[in-house]
């Protein structure tokens, strides 16, 4: 039975074009999330291609072939420009058009378009090149947590390289004078239908993209601190207790720090709240350049920070604290050409006893903070917990450490 290629294309034409408006559509109810503009004039061109492909007994060859192709490639390039946008990264207007500009050129040698095999070859080439360049944009970001990535890329992969495969396996085909009708006609259903459901599977894929970033977009915003980009409270609290949790369980030593920038107020009234926020954004970079990945560092509130220390014996985490000190009053010397000479004082406290919660290590560390402050800021004080059940209450539940010039609170 002949496969009606006609109403194939058609219904490829109608598909396309409704994706690319429901893509549009998504754009509009999140400007923010530009791939989507891109992606979804892709799908538009796509149709508009079609179009030109299925006129092909109606139209000259440089409309229904080249110019046609022509489209076809630039709507790839689309997708790929969405992929890099989608991640942040800039436009590249050559690589927009340099498939469509190679296509063109190629096609206006002379003899060329006798030379099916070599235009075909082409074609898939840079159809191949912009959909694994799209793969690798989505691989390039995987570092942001959102599954369907990993979908996305799959799908562009395994398209990529079917399209490099066609010609190949059509020559492998057996053709002969009696079935080249019939088997023409299903090896070009084939190739369409294949194409047709990497549109579709593609189009929500990226749906799907753009919704999971949204909502891990919303959900990061209420965890993270607008102004300095770390956790805030409700955050560090949170992620905090799971990794004093993870020490308890895994039997390792930690720390907490609280940290307290000196004379805030005075740094505010003299130089204005824009250099005392740019202070406060000073300090969670350079705190954060100076622990370690499986560290947690928080904004408390105002000028308060704190941070746990996981797996830290008692020198490391006094190291740490004092590197975050020194790191910043170097770093805060001078804030976008102002003269703060801005410090911190830490008060730390050092945990091996699984019993103990962050808010108690808090409480701990701001006895040790209030120490600092009073012997004259821009210090590290140590916190000392006692290594004994919470229900003895013992009046040496402070131990004063065994280190020169560190006082114990």
């Amino acid at each position: 039975m002949k496969l009606d290629i006609h109403t194939l294309f058609t219904v490829t034409i109608y598909v396309e074009a409704l994706l690319g408006l429901l893509l549009l559509f998504a754009w509009v109810q999140n400007f923010s999330i530009h791939a989507l503009a891109w992606w979804g004039f892709s799908d538009l061109m796509r149709a508009l291609s079609i179009v030109l492909f299925g006129l092909h007994d109606s139209v000259p060859e440089a409309i229904s072939i080249d110019l046609a192709n022509a489209i076809l490639f630039s709507s790839f390039a689309l997708t790929w420009t969405g992929a890099r946008v989608f991640d942040g990264r800039s436009v590249r207007p050559l690589g927009l058009i340099a498939g469509a500009a190679i296509w063109l050129v190629f096609c206006r040698i002379p003899g060329v378009m006798e030379l099916t095999d070599l235009r075909a070859l082409l074609s898939s080439g840079i159809l191949a090149t912009y959909t694994w360049l799209t793969a690798y944009e989505f691989w390039r970001g995987r570092s942001e947590p959102l599954l369907s990535r990993w979908p996305a890329i799959f799908v562009l992969f395994v398209h990529g390289s079917l399209f490099l495969l066609r010609t190949p396996v059509s020559r492998m085909l057996p053709w002969s004078e009696n079935n080249y009708e019939v088997l023409g006609s299903v090896w070009q259903a084939v190739v369409s239908f294949e194409a047709l459901f990497f549109t579709i599977a593609l189009a929500f894929i990226l749906l799907a993209m753009a919704k999971e970033r949204a909502e891990f977009r919303h959900k990061t915003a209420a965890l993270v601190d607008p102004l300095t980009g770390i956790a805030n409270r409700r955050a560090f609290l949170t992620e905090g207790m799971q990794i004093v949790k993870r020490q308890s369980i895994n039997g390792c030593p930690g720390a907490v720090l609280l940290i307290d920038l000196d004379h805030f107020k005075s740094i505010n009234d003299r130089f204005g709240h824009a250099i005392g926020d740019r202070v406060l954004q000073v300090f969670a970079e350079s705190a954060s350049a100076n622990i370690k990945t499986t560290d947690l560092i928080g904004r408390l509130g105002g000028e308060e920070f704190a941070a746990v220390l996981y797996d830290v014996d008692r020198e490391c985490a006094l190291t740490t604290a004092e590197r975050i000190r020194s790191a910043f009053a170097a770093a805060a010397v001078e804030v976008d050409g102002r003269p703060a000479m801005a410090t911190v004082s830490v008060g730390m406290v050092f945990n091996e006893d699984s019993t103990f919660d962050v808010p108690t290590l808090l409480a701990q560390a701001d006895e040790a903070l209030y120490h600092a402050k009073e012997r004259g800021r821009n210090r590290v004080e140590i916190a000392s917990l006692e290594l004994a059940r919470r229900r003895k209450h013992d009046a040496d539940a402070r131990q004063a450490p065994a280190m020169t010039g560190t006082t114990a609170a």
